[in-house]
């Protein structure tokens, strides 16, 4: 029988001659960067070259406008894909020059906002924003693809976005904060939160510098929070009540503020009502927190007293769902103990307490504390 030999493959010919090969020391993890570049580069061209005939065939009517933009729409997504990721390899690059200049940042989000304020419309998102002016050194450009990348990242995660910019207490550093919730009705399974869009903010925050960020993910929504340690110049917020014998401007700025009080207590449901006359505040005041929702959902009050006493999940749960409704809601504790006096810190959760043999006195002070904080 005759026997088959087995061939071995011929080397190369620059291994045969000794010259190095392409293929020598050769990593696609070193190039995953041009790679990342050339596919974002052929995904931007090849989608505008099919937008464009996707218009030209809406011209010649031979597809209708429906048509159009059930193409058009996966079209731009696809599109803003290609862009994104062209903007994470040319931060990670260190292709984006930057100018750092004193950037007003509540001028920036409100101009951000206002730009898609169309697109949020179509999309049925109740906007609602807490702006006050604080300067950041920033390029403004970088800045604005910041602030776009976040709510490019946010949006699918719900239908009511609460946008804020302030300064931080402690550190002095602007904050911008955007909170996305869903109504209780949780988004589609293909939303991810390690998106192209949250990689863009990072890289962006990480070649900018000076940029902490943080987010939280939950059943409700999404939590987002950007610090700015190169800022240069802060608002003139309100740190404290000035409780001088002349108090009329204070007084001129309640005007119209309304409180509602919970609390199953007669005598302290008394008192509270008292002591906010006091100071020319109307309120209300209900047992429990069923009639509470009933009377907010009547009028929204500016600030709420509540009893220690019904403090639980039932006020958990009560307070979770009203800060669905506004960005920041202030409440001040009526405390067992009668002599307490505690003003609240400046974290969202914080609250200030009054005792119960020290409402009539302490009170109002704390009230007024807490609604100076929300100017």
């Amino acid at each position: 029988m005759q026997q088959t030999k087995k061939s071995t493959a011929s080397a190369p010919a620059s291994a045969r001659s000794g010259t190095p090969s392409e293929t020598d020391g050769w990593s696609l993890d070193e190039h995953w960067p041009e790679l990342v570049s050339g596919l974002a580069d052929q995904i931007t061209e090849g989608i505008s070259a099919l937008q464009n005939t996707i218009d030209q065939l809406l011209v010649k009517g031979r597809i209708s406008k429906l048509e159009h933009r059930s193409l058009s729409i996966p079209a731009e997504r696809i599109k803003l894909a290609g862009v994104g990721a062209q903007q994470i390899n040319r931060f990670y690059a260190g292709r984006i020059r930057q100018s750092h200049e004193k950037v007003d940042m509540s001028e920036l989000v409100e101009g951000v906002l206002q730009e898609r304020k169309k697109e949020l419309g179509i999309l049925g998102i109740a906007l609602r924003r807490k702006l006050k002016p604080v300067e950041v050194l920033i390029d403004p450009t970088v800045a604005h693809a910041f602030v776009n990348a976040v709510l490019d990242w946010g949006l699918p995660f719900g239908n009511r976005v609460d946008v804020r910019m302030d300064l931080n207490p402690w550190p002095q550093h602007a904050r911008f904060q955007v909170r996305v919730s869903n109504d209780g009705v949780p988004p589609s399974s293909s939303t991810h939160s390690d998106n192209l869009n949250w990689m863009l903010i990072r890289q962006i925050a990480l070649a900018t510098g000076g940029v902490d960020i943080e987010r939280e993910v939950n059943d409700d929504g999404v939590s987002f929070t950007a610090m700015f340690n190169r800022t240069v110049q802060a608002v003139d917020g309100i740190s404290a009540v000035d409780l001088s014998d002349d108090q009329s401007s204070m007084f001129k700025s309640l005007s119209g503020t309304y409180v509602l009080t919970i609390s199953p207590s007669l005598q302290i449901r008394a008192d509270v009502r008292d002591a906010l006359r006091e100071i020319g505040i109307m309120s209300d005041s209900v047992v429990d927190f069923a009639q509470a929702n009933e009377a907010i959902r009547g009028r929204m009050p500016n600030l709420i007293v509540v009893d220690s006493e019904i403090k639980g999940e039932a006020f958990e749960l009560f307070r979770r769902d009203l800060l669905r409704e506004v960005f920041e809601f202030p409440f001040v504790e009526i405390s067992p103990d009668d002599s307490s006096f505690d003003m609240s810190g400046f974290g969202e959760f914080s609250m200030a307490k009054v005792g119960r043999g020290n409402i009539r006195e302490a009170l109002g002070t704390a009230v007024m504390f807490e609604l100076a904080k929300m100017m």
